[in-house]
């Protein structure tokens, strides 16, 4: 069973990096790393999960995932504004 929760934490980094590296390819500059996009994807999973609950759409992975990329662009797009102000 303790393999199993260590697991979903391993794939939660993992695709929180894909997406993260997605996300920064999509944003112009902005340059995150490797960690800041692991980083970036979690956090915009959580954020991109939020705006799926208040706007009613459930799905499958795809969708969760598509979330998640909004999400992630979203947090990079106000690090690029704080970051040139």
């Amino acid at each position: 069973m303790a393999f199993y929760e260590g697991m979903n934490w391993l794939w939660a980094i993992l695709v929180g990096a894909v997406i993260g590296i997605i996300a920064d390819m999509i944003v112009p500059g902005v340059k995150i790393g490797f960690l800041g996009a692991i980083i970036t994807g979690i956090l915009g999973g959580f954020l991109g999960g939020w705006i799926a609950v208040l706007l009613k759409i459930g799905g499958g992975l795809i969708i969760q995932l598509l979330f998640a990329l909004l999400g992630a662009v979203i947090i990079l797009l106000i690090w690029r504004a704080l970051k040139r102000s």
